[in-house]
This record gives C-alpha cells, sequence and structure tokens, in this order.
C-alpha cells in the first residue's frame, strides 16, 4: 500500500521487518568529525546543481528494502573517508568525514530499540546478507555495522566565543534538570543550558577520575572536551560493543592511555547499552549526571537534549554506617544496585568511592533497566514495572485524573504489535496511568511526541537530524495505528522548535497543561526493548537494553503536583516552575502530517540546507 503527503508518496513493503533498530552499537567515529546518533544508508543531495567532484567509486547499492549496512558499506565509507566532500556534492552519500588517527569508519545507531526475537532474516542487522560481496575480499557477515555519516567534514559552524561559561551560569537549583546549549541560538535560549565542556570544567569542580557509560563514543572529540588540566585524568568507558565495534572503539582510545574500557553484558538479543551517565569524583565530592546525549559531536550541535545533574556530594566521615549518606528517594541504594546489575570489576573502586560519600540531597527517585528476565519481587526492579511501583507507593489519586492527559515524548520507536491491546495500552499504559494506590483505572488521553517529515525538514539540521530518529517503514507499516497518537516537535517556550529531539520525557499534566503529576527524564524510547515486557501469563518481564532515567515526584519536593514554567529561558536563580522542553498543549498532527520514517526519500521538498533525502 503506499501513502500521500505533501513531500510526496511513500511504499510500504510487505518486509517481516518488526525492529528498526536491532542494530548497531558504537564505536568508530573520528576525531573532528559528526557521527550522528542514528540514521539511515542516506544520500544527503543538493537540490540545486553542484560542480562535480572526484570521489572514489564505491560498489553499488541495494534499493531501499534492502539497505546495505554491513561490511561492504563500512568497507566503502573507508575509502571514501580518504577522499571526504562536502555532502552537497556527494553523488552517493551525505558526505564523508575526513580520516584522522585510525581507520574507524562509519557511525553509530544511538537509540536502539529492537525489541522482538521475531526478526527472521529481514531485519535492518540482518540485511547485510543482501548488500553485494566485495571483488577483493569476502569477509564473515559483520554485525553491528553502521552506515556512513549524513552530515560532512564542513556541516558545522563554530560556536562564539561567549557560548561556554567561564563563571558558574545561573541554574535552577529546585530540579537540577538541564537543556543542552543548542547552536545557532538566540543567546537566551542557552542561558541556563549546558554544554558538556561547561560539565566537566573547573566550575563544577576539581576532577580527578570520571566514569562515561554511553552508547556511541568519538574517544578523540571526547577527550578534546575536558579541560586541559584534567584532559589525562583517568576515564572509564562503560559501553556495549562486541568483536568488530569493540576492537574500532578500542583503536580510537590507542593515542588515550588514560581511557579504559569496561564491557556491558548484552546476553539477550537486540539489547543494547543505552544507558547515558557521568561519574565525575572530584577533589571536592562526587558527582552523578543522568542525560540524553550521546558522546558524539552531533549530538551536542543543534539537538533539544537534557540532563539531571547532581549536587555535589561531599564525602562523608570515616567510619560512617552502611546506610550513612541515603536519600529520601533512596536514590544511593539505587544507583549502587543499578552498578551492581553490571557484575563488572572495573566498576567496584566506583562502588565503594559511592558508598563513602554523602548522597542524601538528591529529591529524584532512578529509574533502570538491565538485560534480563525477572520473576516476582525482581519484576518491579527495572523497566516500567519499576515505574509503576514508584508511582504507586509515591503518588496519590486526582480528583478529576481521567481528564490529567499522559504524555510521551522519544526520539525511536520499536515493534507495538498490530494494535494498542498488544503493548501499548494493554501494558506500558497502565503504568503511565498508575497514580497512587486507587484501584480505578482510568483511560485518560495519551499524546505522543514524535517528530513530522516537516518538523525534519525545516530544522537546524535539514534532513540529516532525520537520522538520529530512526523509525523505519518496516517498522511503521505495521502499526498504522499508532500514528493517530502522534503529535508535532513544537518548543518555542524553550527555542528549540528547530532543533530536533533526542531527549526522551514521560509525564502526566493536568488538563489545562499548568500542573504536572510527575516527570520523568531518561534515555529510554518507545520500545519493549528499552521498558520491558511481560511474559509467561504477566509471570515474568523481559527487558533487552540498559535504560536510566531520573522520575521527579512532587511529593519529595515536598508538594502535591509541580506547576509547569511557561517561559523557562532566560533562567533565573529564584524558584519557578518545572521546565518543560516542549510546548503545551502538544500540537497534533494535521492531516498532512507523517512521522518521520527515515529509511525513505524526501525528494519533492528541500531542506534548510537546501538539500534533499534519497535512501539508497
Amino acid at each position: 500500500m503506499s501513502q500521500d503527503s505533501q513531500h510526496g508518496k511513500w511504499t510500504i513493503s510487505s518486509s517481516d521487518d518488526d525492529d528498526d533498530e536491532a542494530l548497531l552499537p558504537s564505536g568508530t567515529a573520528t576525531s573532528g568529525s559528526r557521527q550522528p546518533t542514528e540514521s539511515s544508508h542516506s544520500s544527503y543531495r543538493s537540490a540545486t546543481p553542484s560542480p562535480p567532484v572526484e570521489v572514489k567509486p564505491e560498489p553499488a547499492k541495494p534499493p531501499v528494502s534492502s539497505l546495505a549496512v554491513g561490511s561492504e558499506a563500512r568497507q566503502s565509507a573507508a575509502k571514501n573517508q580518504l577522499n571526504p566532500v562536502k555532502y552537497e556534492t556527494s553523488p552517493s552519500l551525505a558526505g564523508k568525514r575526513k580520516k584522522v588517527a585510525s581507520d574507524s569508519t562509519g557511525w553509530a545507531l544511538s537509540d536502539s530499540d529492537e525489541d522482538d526475537g521475531e526478526v527472521k532474516g529481514k531485519s535492518l542487522s540482518d540485511l547485510p546478507k543482501k548488500a553485494p560481496p566485495n571483488p577483493k575480499t569476502k569477509k564473515p557477515k559483520v554485525e553491528s555495522e553502521r552506515p556512513p555519516s549524513p552530515h560532512g567534514r564542513l556541516y558545522y559552524i563554530d560556536e562564539p566565543d561567549d557560548f561556554f561559561e567561564s563563571r558558574l551560569p545561573p541554574l535552577n537549583d529546585t530540579y537540577r534538570f538541564y537543556l543542552n546549549k543548542v547552536t545557532g541560538l538566540e543567546k537566551k535560549y542557552n542561558n541556563g543550558a549546558l554544554h558538556i565542556r561547561d560539565i566537566l570544567s573547573p566550575l563544577f569542580g576539581t576532577l580527578k577520575e570520571s566514569v562515561q557509560f554511553n552508547y556511541c563514543f568519538d574517544i578523540a572529540w571526547m577527550v578534546k572536551q575536558y579541560p586541559s588540566e584534567f584532559r589525562d585524568c583517568p576515564v572509564l568507558i562503560v559501553h556495549g560493543d562486541k568483536r568488530e565495534a569493540k576492537a574500532r572503539l578500542i583503536q580510537q582510545a590507542q593515542p588515550f592511555p588514560h581511557v579504559r574500557f569496561c564491557q556491558a553484558k548484552l546476553d539477550i538479543a537486540f539489547g543494547t547499552h543505552h544507558t547515558k551517565m557521568m561519574l565525575l569524583w572530584y577533589e571536592e565530592g562526587f558527582r552523578v549526571i543522568i542525560l540524553t546525549s550521546n558522546l558524539i559531536r552531533a549530538d551536542w550541535y543543534q539537538k533539544t537534549q537534557g540532563m539531571w545533574m547532581s549536587p555535589l556530594f561531599p564525602r562523608l566521615p570515616k567510619e560512617s554506617s552502611a546506610s550513612a549518606g541515603e536519600s529520601p528517594t533512596f536514590f544511593k541504594r539505587d544507583l549502587l544496585e543499578y552498578l551492581a546489575s553490571y557484575r563488572a570489576p572495573e566498576l567496584e573502586e566506583w562502588i565503594q568511592r559511592i558508598k563513602e560519600h554523602d548522597l542524601s540531597e538528591t529529591r529524584v527517585y532512578l529509574v533502570g533497566s538491565t538485560p534480563g528476565r525477572y520473576v516476582g519481587s525482581d519484576m518491579e526492579r527495572w523497566g516500567h514495572l519499576r515505574l509503576r511501583k514508584l508511582l504507586y507507593e509515591h503518588t496519590n489519586p486526582i480528583p478529576g485524573e481521567e481528564r490529567w492527559p499522559v504524555i510521551g515524548q522519544f526520539s525511536s520507536i520499536g515493534s507495538m504489535g498490530l494494535d494498542k491491546s498488544k503493548w501499548l495500552a494493554g501494558e506500558f499504559q497502565r503504568t503511565l496511568t498508575t497514580l497512587g494506590k486507587s484501584s480505578l483505572r482510568p483511560d485518560p488521553p495519551m499524546h505522543l511526541l514524535y517528530p513530522s517529515v516537516e518538523n525534519v525538514r525545516t530544522s537546524l539540521e535539514g534532513y540529516p537530524a532525520g537520522g538520529s530518529l530512526p523509525y523505519s517503514i518496516q517498522t511503521a507499516q505495521k502499526q498504522l495505528w499508532l500514528h493517530s497518537y502522534f503529535h508535532r516537535w513544537k518548543a518555542e517556550a524553550t527555542g528549540r522548535s528547530h532543533a530536533m529531539p533526542h531527549i526522551k520525557t514521560y509525564m502526566r499534566a493536568s488538563q489545562d497543561y499548568s500542573q504536572l503529576a510527575w516527570f520523568l527524564v531518561t534515555s529510554a524510547n518507545l520500545s519493549k526493548a528499552a521498558w520491558g515486557a511481560l511474559e509467561k501469563n504477566n509471570t515474568q518481564i523481559m527487558v533487552r537494553s540498559y535504560e536510566l532515567g531520573v522520575l521527579y515526584l512532587p511529593s519529595a519536593f515536598g508538594m502535591k503536583t509541580f506547576s509547569v514554567d511557561k517561559n523557562p529561558f532566560p533562567v533565573s536563580a529564584s524558584f519557578s516552575g518545572f521546565p518543560v522542553p516542549f510546548d503545551l498543549p502538544p500540537t497534533s498532527y494535521t492531516t498532512k502530517d507523517q512521522p518521520w520514517i527515515w529509511n525513505i526519500p524526501y525528494s519533492q521538498a528541500p531542506d534548510t540546507h537546501g538539500n534533499i533525502w534519497v535512501p539508497s
């Protein structure tokens, strides 16, 4: 079947693919280049003729129905990286990135939400089988490969001199929820937002060591974000890469002997290490950052991202009790439990360090996912049942709550099943609508925010922003029912309407959208892989991926609800409402809107850079 939109007709194939991201971990960026978080293997072409350029020949590429994202595509990308060209002029790729210091090639899809073991040879991860053979060498199938980047090396504009903080900026210390800075915005919309350079600067502490948990890494770029005085301090990278991807990641770090690695165990198919967290150990104490950005330049450039930054946790007096330094939200216990779930010797010294610090000022709850199948009381430790338990125990019923909508906002979508009863309404919505110990199970409106094609086309990045929104046609075609829930990305209040979201947030809002019953910022997208799915007649939950977020509950702040800050920028030091990153109420799709789907062409209208999007 086919559907029309203002950007032309797209055809829905009969593919069996349920899973748009079964896929691709990190480990492949090069210094000074853009490594986006997710992408299709696409040509990003100029809408106007460009002068010819010399490009090394590539193997022929398969049609869109069989995206070549395997080893042959990677070999081709490696060759082309030796001859980088502007993305406007590349006849077949979206620009090549400059090769520096290693032969790491391609880039990662950061939000892997493949949640079903139903893939039968046709998912994106398996499609390399269809790629044309390399005439010179025949390598074994390589898992978790990435297509080339849709951004060229000349894509970025430099940030102005005053973009980064030279003194401690005004920050909302009540909620400690911050957005990332966005290059190209009016200055006031970055006032009170943070860049990774700000986070790692001496403004927040004298750094001794750090741990970076993430999905997607550009090691050389990451190292440059540390200030010169901390640049040689030990860094531990916690990742989920395996085999060739792991080797490429380690190769990236060869010039940096202070960088070490810890591989997260991923024992369930299609799971990823998607958690994004920093542990920062200072001379003065300890800090935790839980965020939504990968450690690549693209994620800190022109996307909407968010984070929770902890207070500076002081060291406990020696010989303190084991329970000392706990918060009312049991954040310390839960963080230690999350770290212990890795079963990694490399994290033991960090577990001990956390035990030695006072985390009692924390007012958020930790909501994590770790891979496994859980039964009994363990079912409530992770995933959406962990969120359900917290909402059940620490919120209260609200009069008229059936009119308080649930809002979910994300950057990737997994397979939901043939209808809403399969998981979304039958399982996940029940969690999101929990308010206290009421037996009432209202069915409030559910609004899902996911960028439309027009959102992406008119964004600061243009169509390449869609490389970080990996919703595939193979998945979309099987759940057209889901699209009736969709709302556009609109963020005028934060100045970020044209900064496409990689942030993920979930919340419960009042009927007039002036109050929140709770708010969650997390790495978890809308997928069963991230949140878990019940099995065996609801006696077991299976979680595929590592995820991490923090939950804000009014009771932890001495409030009944959070008031919504309608004008969160510029940030003031005085108390204000909660800074929701997008506009409320959400804006429904128009009849012409289509959700962004990353592996179909958009060629009838150019983007903000005068280019079109042509998957190959």
